[in-house]
């Protein structure tokens, strides 16, 4: 039996373990163990942090997997580029990691191939040398190397920068922060898969939040909302970005915002699926595209199928934040259950609490 590697083992990644035993591929899965789903469902689980690229490379070699992958982590992204590349297997190149996982790389790479950008600089947590002369308020500060809304807050004078930059800087790896203009519009995200440097469109997905100052995502939708007459003109914007950072193969989620004039402002691209169960589950649900099996199949050197595996429909997820929010899936459940594709497991100590992503109480997906 094939054997692949998966770096992660939460919740969304275990739709990728899941997917890859259903299609018959041994799964052998890294993360730190911390009693998530992943370890009980993978077939063989090393409790191993999945920073620990070079522990994870020697034991993969005497696994000898046919591919390396992950779905919904910018950090892990790193890890399967490096062990990836040592084993000469399939992936995005080693040296533009840094590119595809730090805001402020990401950002001068695409302002080098003339892709419209926001004024941005890098700062340090001691606010010194800050030079913000040439941006305008309101500005976005967020940490250069983190994902899931960590440390994001809008500020709109300079009297709140100085906190904004420490609290950034506090949830980076590098303990830097990035300023960057506020780009207006909805925002939506673009869901891609690349094989061999051809990217294929799939879907675009409507993304709710809790608005300013922190931006925490409240729900997903696909299809969105998006007029169809700027809809080429997103994709050709979007293809530039992802050649100007040198994406290759695999997934790709790029957040951006739409003006009301019809303008595109790329936000960020991660060279991975979207989280929050935007590629493991709303892409195939609107789509009828298996995107966690073509992640699979350009991690192990195959051309991604594009047969639909379901008819497509509209697919949305919505986070639990509140009791108010329990209270409406209840609700749900007794007036539409036909509709309810799948309820996560819900920590009720999170209620009322959330700061970031990753501190939500849970989530429903619904199918209509």
């Amino acid at each position: 039996m094939d054997k692949l590697v998966i770096i992660g083992a939460n919740d969304f990644q275990n739709q990728l373990i899941l997917k890859a035993k259903e299609i018959g591929y041994e799964t052998h899965v890294f993360a730190w163990k911390s009693g998530d789903v992943g370890e009980k469902t993978a077939d063989y689980f090393y409790p191993i942090s999945i920073i620990e690229k070079e522990k994870i490379l020697e034991i993969c070699k005497k696994i000898n997997p046919v591919g390396i992958c992950s779905i919904a982590s910018d950090l892990a992204t790193i890890t399967v580029n490096y062990v990836a590349e040592k084993l000469n297997l399939p992936c995005n190149p080693y040296k533009i990691t840094k590119q595809c996982t730090n805001k402020y790389e990401m950002r001068k790479q695409m302002k080098k191939y003339n892709i419209r950008t926001p004024g941005f600089v890098k700062v340090n947590m001691d606010c010194e040398n800050i030079d913000i002369k040439d941006l305008k308020f309101p500005m976005i500060v967020k940490p250069t190397d983190r994902s899931g809304s960590r440390g994001i807050t809008k500020i709109f004078s300079e009297k709140d920068l100085n906190i904004a930059i420490k609290e950034a800087s506090k949830e980076s790896f590098e303990k830097s922060a990035i300023i960057e203009e506020y780009i207006e519009g909805n925002e939506y995200s673009c869901e891609c898969i690349s094989y061999k440097g051809k990217h294929h469109f799939l879907a675009f997905t409507k993304k709710y939040t809790t608005g300013s100052p922190n931006f925490i995502e409240t729900g997903h939708m696909e299809p969105a909302d998006i007029d169809f007459k700027y809809q080429q003109t997103i994709k050709e914007e979007i293809f530039r970005a992802l050649d100007a950072l040198g994406i290759v193969n695999g997934a790709s989620h790029t957040e951006f915002k739409i003006d009301k004039a019809g303008n595109i402002g790329i936000i960020e691209i991660g060279a991975r699926m979207g989280g929050d169960c935007i590629g493991s589950d709303l892409v195939r649900l609107s789509t009828g595209y298996d995107y966690t099996k073509m992640v699979i199949e350009v991690a192990c050197g195959n051309e991604p199928s594009f047969n639909q595996v379901c008819s497509p429909k509209i697919a949305k997820i919505k986070f639990i934040f509140t009791e108010k929010d329990i209270q409406e899936l209840e609700e749900l459940k007794e007036r539409n259950p036909e509709i309810l594709y799948r309820i996560s497991e819900l920590d009720m100590n999170n209620l009322g609490k959330a700061v970031d992503s990753s501190t939500r109480a849970g989530y429903y997906i619904t199918i209509e």
